[in-house]
């Protein structure tokens, strides 16, 4: 795998790959929300991506990539998520064979949605030891080729597609805003929006139970998680050496939030702008609202990641 970031041209270069099989997402405003920030905010909504979150860009870019003969022998992830589900529906379009390789308390839906795609699935433990283990177990048993959740350059290249059409749709914002987990998105949304506008303002949000990319930021080295229980579960994820870097270079401020505040804002955004998003996504938001951050007469440009939630277990209910 290359150890080198994505420039602009290969984000570019990923958006005619995939522009015939991912669906360009709707940009969405909100009067409540710009009255309440008084900002103008554009929501690039994620949720109504392929597999219901902006993962699917990814995985489908460097799926696509691969030699014809590389992907015969199959694709293999670890993942107990959004990224699980992307590489299994990817892989399938493709023709190619999936495994996903998932926490024995990964969530019955996201199992049940892996299979739906026609991956095969390897339980593990729920330590990142096991899960790596466990991947290279099924590659030195296969030859399958392993596509990391976000530390792939073409990974993160796919994922700055979507900061590529909301950038198009809107190309005067002055501030665009994605979540932090893995750092595959806001990797992407940086350095495509640093080169097609050096002035703008990017900034990273996150959970203050998962905060390692703020004190990364702010230390130089990739610090790790401390902690794993913020109901923003897409958010659990340390950083990689690639998407450190990207930050590094191109992230202006990174803002974490409470948990309250967390679930107030995903709530506020269910009830106001009638569409289901997952509590990762409403972090964003919630760091301008809880942060009080001055976005007056700014247009801000953010990322909604995704709307994979179960529901019969919402945070608010």
């Amino acid at each position: 795998m290359p150890s080198t970031l994505p420039d602009f041209s290969e984000i570019e270069k990923a958006h005619q790959r995939i522009q015939k099989f991912a669906h360009r997402t709707p940009v969405m405003t909100s009067t409540y929300f710009n009255e309440k920030t008084g900002a103008s905010i554009f929501f690039k909504c994620e949720n109504f991506q392929k597999i219901g979150a902006f993962k699917f860009r990814g995985a489908f870019n460097a799926v696509s990539k691969l030699t014809h003969s590389a992907g015969k022998k199959g694709i293999v992830t670890h993942s107990s998520g959004n990224h699980a589900q992307a590489v299994a529906l990817a892989s399938k379009m493709s023709g190619y064979s999936a495994t996903i390789v998932m926490p024995e308390n990964a969530p019955k839906v996201k199992v049940k949605a892996v299979r739906g795609y026609g991956a095969d699935i390897v339980f593990c433990e729920n330590t990142t030891k096991a899960r790596e283990e466990t991947a290279q177990k099924v590659m030195d048993e296969t030859g399958a080729t392993f596509i990391h959740p976000y530390n792939h350059p073409d990974v993160i290249a796919g994922q700055g597609t979507c900061a590529k059409e909301l950038l198009e749709d809107h190309p005067d914002l002055d501030i665009i805003m994605a979540p932090v987990g893995g750092g595959g998105l806001i990797s992407g949304t940086a350095i495509w929006a640093r080169h097609r506008n050096p002035n703008i303002k990017i900034i990273g949000a996150e959970p203050k139970w998962a905060d390692d990319a703020y004190r990364s930021l702010k230390s130089g080295k990739i610090e790790p998680v401390l902690r794993t229980d913020t109901v923003a579960d897409g958010l659990r994820t340390s950083l990689g050496e690639l998407t450190f870097q990207a930050i590094q270079r191109h992230v202006d401020n990174i803002h974490t939030v409470s948990e309250e505040a967390i679930i107030s804002t995903m709530k506020d955004i269910w009830e106001r702008m009638k569409i289901i998003i997952e509590p990762s996504c409403a972090v964003p938001l919630a760091a301008i609202l809880e942060n009080n951050l001055d976005v007056a007469n700014l247009k801000v440009g953010i990322i909604l990641t995704g709307g994979n939630v179960d529901l019969q277990n919402l945070p608010f209910a």
